[in-house]
């Protein structure tokens, strides 16, 4: 039983933790680039896009689908580093739990 209280005072202050992270989340930004850096997207670590900045060297209308193709693109790569920002952020988290292996939090 005396476990089981220590478990369930672990589980709190973790979910106090994660609480704490997830505000902390919304101020990480992140900066995607693609074509050289000719395109860059900012986001936040929880995926709300900031800015996109777009070297002037690439407004030529015939290459309109490329710069449309390179914003994606670097929107795509501000995103996986959130992801990934958050991935690190949340491993120091729960770092020491007797968690099973796979189980991914918040639940």
């Amino acid at each position: 039983m005396r476990d089981m209280m220590g478990l369930m005072k672990q589980a709190q202050a973790m979910q106090q933790k994660m609480a704490e992270l997830q505000g902390e989340l919304d101020n990480v930004l992140v900066e995607g680039q693609s074509g050289g850096g000719l395109v860059k997207a900012t986001m936040s670590a929880k995926g709300a896009m900031k800015a996109v900045s777009i070297d002037p060297s690439l407004f030529k209308p015939e290459e309109r689908e490329m710069v449309e193709d390179l914003i994606v693109a670097a929107i795509e790569d501000a995103r996986r580093k959130g992801e990934e920002a958050a991935s690190e952020k949340m491993k120091a988290l729960t770092a020491g739990l007797p968690l099973p292996p796979g189980m991914k939090l918040p639940f």
